[in-house]
Order: C-alpha cells, then structure tokens, then sequence
C-alpha cells in the first residue's frame, strides 16, 4: 500500500466535512464526485448551484451526497458578515466591507471553519497560495501553541531503505523565504507532528546544513545550531540532531562517520531546509531525478486544516489533499 493509499484508509476511518471554495471549477466538481463516493470526507461545494450543477452535468458526476451552498443566499450569510466584522473592525473593517468580503467563496468557506460546520479547506485550482491562506489568517489564525504558518511534503521515494521505508517529510519547501531560529524551530516541530498524524512514523528529525556538528564556520550554520537548540528545548521529546548535511543524515555509514553518537544521523526521516530555496530545490530534484512522489505542500501551523493546490492539479491531486486535510483535521486534538 502506498502512503496516499495509507492516507485515504485513515481519512475514511473518521470522516470530516471539507469545504471546497472552488465549487464550479470543473475538476473540484469531479474530485467532490469522487471523494462522496468512497466516503473519503463529506464535502461542501461553494459557488452558483445552476453553475455547479451544469458543470456536474456535463462531466456525467453524481452530486447527490455533496453539500452545495450559494454564500450570497445561504441562512448564515449575514451572521457570517457579522462575525467577520467583529473580527476584523480593530483592523479597520467596516460592515460595508465585510459584506462584500464574505461574498468571496474562500472568505465565507474559512468562516465556516471558524463556526465549525466545516473540519477543513482545500482550494488553489484556481487560486493563488496568497488568496488561500490570507484568510484562514485573518479568521482562525494560527493554532493554540504555533508560531507560525509553515508547510511540508511528504515524500515516497524509491530506495525503501530511507526514512521509513522510504517515506519521509520535507520541511518547509513552499512559504518560509527566510526563517530565523526561532521560526526554524518551530517549522520542525510542526513538521515532526505531522509526520506522526499524517504517516505513523516516528519522528527522527535532521536539520539540514552544509555543515555537520561544527565542520564548517558561518552564520548559516550557526542559525540551524541554534535552531536545533531551541527544538530541543521546546520539544524535548523530538528525537532531533544537527546541523547537519543531508548524507550524514540519511547513510547509517556516513552519520556514523561525520556525526559519532548521534541518534538520528543516518535514520532521519523528517529533514528540516535551512530555508525555501533549499527546500524548494531539494524536494524538486527528489521528486524528478529520484522519481519520487511528492505529496503537498500541506500547510502547518493554521487553527484548522487548510491545504493549498497547485493550479494546475489534477483530480486526482485534490482527492489526494482533500484526504490529507481530512486526517489533519481527524487528528487535531482541539477539533
């Protein structure tokens, strides 16, 4: 069973509602199709009902199980528009304003996370990565303890003897430019629970560097040190190590060489980049010279699940993020 297969189980086992803003654009209307039908999640579809219904007519999908809201006409909408003023009025939001916010279908989509008539989001078929999470953070923020918003991939590759056999999560390849140690910290330790909710793995955790234990001198290595420091101390129960270069951290022969004594060198199975363009690079170059697949980026850090897309996904792809969010959301103990 492949690792999305594992997902998939997982998300079945506790079904959540996941709304999904994009709710006429062709292959969202075929992926809600697809994920009712195998009890992946529940789904709620945003959008014009006679636009989501054409689309569904002509791609020949049942919609019978899935939940379709029009924002502008629901009952809720004008509760919805209250409740994001007061929100957002400290900000400057007026009541005019907030009405013509909460007609956007990713507005009113995360205000339902907010009331919790949804568990999760999933959106960017269509839409930007900007136009997606800026309202999770202006509604439901950050989670109880996160620092901040991060994301990580999950990859499968090809070698089973990596990771756990051969799965193992990358961090964070897709929103931090530039973290400091602080907020490299807590990419790892959001990156170590979601390895545990999302793969069942243990978590060995390496911070990646072009150094290994001091075997270079700069103040990028001093930042993952430092970082490695403070994962320590504010998850003493994260197997973590480093700074360290990726061969130590993942060849028993060369951990044991470069980096004597260490728990994880050799055995990582979750790698933290010191910033995106390594991780970027390095998840990219995996996936296409390692023909490994690569699941994400799943956001970490938001108060309830919401998961970015690729415009150009599949169906496919969304099914597969639909399920992630899913167990995410299944998995959050504050839910």
């Amino acid at each position: 069973m492949s690792i999305m297969d594992s997902i998939r189980e997982k998300a079945k086992q506790n079904m959540r509602t996941i709304v999904l803003p994009e709710g006429s654009e062709p292959r969202t209307v075929q992926a809600a199709a697809i994920i009712v039908k195998e009890k992946i999640a529940n789904v709620i579809l945003l959008g014009k009902i006679e636009e989501i219904d054409a689309v569904a007519k002509e791609k020949g999908v049942d919609l019978t199980e899935v939940t379709k809201i029009d924002p502008v006409k629901a009952d809720n909408f004008t509760e919805c528009v209250n409740d994001f003023y007061e929100l957002r009025k400290a900000k400057g939001m007026t009541p005019e304003k907030a009405e013509e916010t909460i007609k956007d279908n990713i507005y009113y989509g995360t205000m339902l996370l907010k009331k919790g008539i949804a568990d999760g989001l999933v959106s960017g078929a269509v839409h930007s990565t900007a136009d997606t999470l800026r309202p999770a953070l202006q509604i439901i923020k950050t989670r109880p303890g996160a620092a901040i918003v991060s994301s990580c991939f999950i990859m499968e590759v090809q070698d089973r003897k990596y990771g756990k056999d051969g799965v193992l999560v990358f961090g964070d390849c897709a929103i931090n430019i530039q973290p400091t140690a602080e907020e490299l910290a807590n990419i790892a330790i959001d990156t170590a629970e979601t390895a545990k909710a999302l793969v069942g793995i243990d978590p060995q955790v390496a911070m990646l560097s072009f150094s290994t234990f001091g075997s270079a001198k700069h103040e990028l290595v001093d930042k993952v040190s430092e970082a490695t420091k403070l994962v320590k101390q504010l998850a003493p129960d994260i197997k973590v190590d480093g700074e360290m270069q990726a061969d130590a951290a993942l060849v028993e022969s060369v951990g044991q060489l470069k980096a004597p004594g260490s728990k994880v060198a050799g055995k990582a199975n979750v790698l933290i980049f010191p910033d995106l363009q390594a991780g970027n690079i390095g998840y990219k170059l995996v996936q296409r010279l390692g023909n490994a697949t690569a699941i994400g980026p799943i956001c970490q850090g938001v108060a309830k699940p919401v998961n970015d897309l690729s415009r150009g996904c599949s169906v496919n792809d969304i099914v597969d993020v639909v399920a992630v969010t899913a167990v995410q959301a299944a998995a959050q103990k504050y839910i």
